[in-house]
């Protein structure tokens, strides 16, 4: 027998294989060790053995079988569980990787395997001078995701090859956090005399980052529209099945890329997950807005979200006028605000951080809610009753909606009362026709109470459809939210205005553009050529004296006003469920829950909201990990506020969107 002394005393051989940069083949290396040998000194051993002078500093034990990194080096073998039978990989933790920006541009770059996803998303994103980095995150697309015909260059017998940003040359190595000023209101940045974007500044907020002047170019302006033939050869998402199935491939943001099975060099996807896009700055997210906008362009012609033919001519009007004036060398205005010096742009922006703080606006609000009322009309659909709209006198206070038979019956008891938080707010307009009407889908026991609101104008539809949004969401029109959103509405309604004059027709034969690549292949099937140019250039002149932030910026409020956005599909199976039509017949929505678990052994989520409702159902299409971090990482990034020097808090967001584990 063996006392305890020669057990501790025991040696045994380890078999590690490393993965050297500098060689084809991985070479084995068998180590004499013992159980009471920490981590470090296997991985020193090792490099000993190897015998090659050169840094080994980002090199760590990967365990094959276990599929988990030891990354804890002063634990010893026995502790971690490690014995002979182990395989063990000796390998970079930074290895490169392709990333298919929301511009369908293609950077390569070195990025940590070993850190969990949201820190490598965080410092994809430093590299890349993408602000708010918590908004995104890498999926892995379904395998013919990337298949494209061979396409061939009319001069060229050779298939054309993707142009690939390669930033190798500075890896994204984990370092120290950010320092509190790097984001800060204060800092004003220095402007391109030639064109007056601010690429240069950018490059002094993040003096690590390996991009150039022309690469921050190249992801901070929009790029020549693709052709119709390019886009037919796209990826497109055709049915509800397809987009739960390009969402099931979002990785888990509490794991390594190593540990999700994801190789050297593989090609992935970056893109913004969580529809809540915060404190957008013309000063510092130059990057930011462009990728922001190009997500959406993407989603409107490839029809990831619906639209109508109006709203799809006016996106086009926009596409139109941002690329003529990225292709301009005379951009002058990325900001408003080009000339301001330090002071004045801490004065000023300190006053918007402070925007309804005082103490009278507060006073005021507490003591006089405001509230809408005026003459609507009104209707409730019924099975076989033709629609018609009655009129009422409505009234909107905190987040109800009352109608009384008249005015002067306002002050008894109303026809109907009912709260709109947590229902579905449709736009129901075709400005052309005059027509303004709102949509309303309100949850109750059964389903989804609908009713129609006919508005007289544009303003009348914009105060009461911005005062439908926010109490959906909670919020009353005493909200600071509020006169912005009235203001959005009011402005997607203008650029909806058709203004045919002759202009239309002189600017015909100016445009040097193919009209179908602003459109989806399903509009453009609909029109001519020249039919679709000039409706485009009609569209154009409500736009046409917007800068190219302005026309960024209103392009993506456009895409946050459509019905479907911010909708993320999964397949699942509900314990109440009705397949036959793919239209909703209960909606529940995120802002009416009030707790969720996850059972992690059936895999099953159950949600409880508001009223007493619960539901519970299991995810076919994913794990239901993935709609366990998608709920987590909304209510996370509600927790954000305006203090620009705060750091993320990155242990919180594991602790709402963490596994069993």
């Amino acid at each position: 027998m063996l006392s305890s002394s020669d057990l501790s005393s025991a040696s045994w051989e380890l078999v590690v294989r490393v993965d050297h940069p500098n060689e084809e083949e991985q070479k084995d290396i068998t180590l004499r060790v013992s159980g009471d040998l920490h981590i470090g000194g296997v991985m020193l051993k090792l490099v000993e053995q190897i015998n090659i002078a050169q840094d080994w500093s980002d090199f760590a034990l990967w365990w094959e079988q276990k599929h988990c990194w030891l990354l804890k080096t002063h634990w010893t073998l026995d502790k971690c569980g490690v014995q002979a039978d182990a395989k063990l990989l000796f390998t970079p933790q930074h290895k490169m990787l392709r990333l298919r920006l929301p511009n369908v541009k293609t950077v390569r770059l070195r990025v940590s395997f070993s850190a969990v996803v949201f820190k490598a998303v965080s410092d994809i994103c430093k590299t890349l001078n993408i602000r708010r980095s918590e908004e995104l995150s890498l999926l892995k697309p379904p395998g013919d995701y990337f298949k494209k015909k061979k396409k061939r260059d009319k001069n060229n017998k050779e298939p054309i090859i993707e142009d690939i940003l390669n930033l190798e040359s500075s890896p994204t190595i984990s370092g120290p956090p950010v320092s509190p000023g790097l984001y800060s209101k204060t800092m004003t940045p220095t402007y391109d005399p030639v064109n007056g974007t601010p690429a240069s500044s950018t490059m002094t907020w993040f003096s690590d980052s390996p991009l150039t002047e022309q690469n921050c170019s190249i992801l901070a302006f929009s790029q020549p529209p693709q052709s119709p033939e390019a886009l037919a050869d796209m990826y497109q998402s055709r049915s509800l099945v397809d987009k739960a199935k390009l969402n099931a491939g979002w990785l888990d943001s509490s794991r390594s890329l190593m540990e999700q099975g994801i190789q050297e060099d593989e090609q992935l996807l970056l893109r913004f997950k969580y529809y809540t896009f915060f404190d957008l700055n013309p000063k510092y997210d130059a990057v930011r807005i462009n990728q922001l906008y190009e997500q959406a362009r993407w989603a409107i012609v490839l029809e990831e979200i619906d639209c109508t033919e109006e709203e799809m001519l006016i996106f086009a009007a926009l596409q139109y006028h941002i690329s003529k004036l990225s292709s301009s060398a005379e951009i002058h205005d990325f900001t408003n605000e080009s000339e301001v010096d330090e002071v004045e742009a801490a004065l000023s922006n300190l006053e918007v951080t402070l925007e309804g703080a005082k103490a009278d606006n507060t006073l005021e609000d507490i003591t006089d809610i405001p509230k809408l009322a005026d003459t609507l009309k009104l209707f409730r659909p019924k099975k076989l009753i033709l629609k018609a709209f009655k009129q009422y006198w409505f009234v909107f206070k905190d987040t109800s909606i009352a109608y009384f038979k008249n005015k002067e019956l306002e002050q008894g008891e109303p026809v109907e009362k009912l709260n709109l938080r947590g229902c579905e707010v449709v736009p129901d307009v075709n400005v052309a026709g005059r027509k303004f009407g709102i949509k309303l889908l309100i949850p109750v026991a059964d389903g989804m109470n609908e009713m129609y609101l006919r508005c007289d104008h544009e303003n009348q539809y914009a105060q009461w459809m911005a005062a439908c949004i926010l109490a959906s969401k909670g919020k009353t029109m005493a909200d600071s939210s509020y006169q912005p959103e009235v203001l959005n509405i009011l402005s997607f309604l203008r650029m909806k205005n058709r203004n045919s004059t002759s202009s239309v027709t002189s600017s015909l034969e100016n445009m040097d553009m193919n009209p179908e690549c602003f459109v989806s292949p399903r509009c453009a099937k609909k029109h001519k050529s020249k039919q679709l140019a000039a409706r485009i250039l009609e569209a154009h002149q409500n736009v046409s004296q917007m800068s190219l932030v302005e026309a960024k910026l209103q392009f993506i409020q456009a895409w946050q006003s459509l019905p479907e956005f911010g909708l993320t599909y999964y397949l699942v199976r509900l314990i109440r469920i009705d397949a036959a039509t793919g239209i909703p017949i209960t909606t529940w929505r995120f802002t009416n829950m009030k707790q969720w678990n996850v059972n992690w052994e059936i895999r099953q989520v159950a949600i409880e909201f508001d009223q007493n409702v619960s539901i519970a159902f299991t995810c076919l299409s994913a794990d239901c990990k993935v709609v366990h971090e998608y709920i987590g990482g909304y209510i996370f990034l509600s927790t954000r506020s305006k203090d620009q020097n705060e750091t993320l808090d990155e242990d919180l967001f594991h602790k709402l969107t963490g596994g069993q584990e």
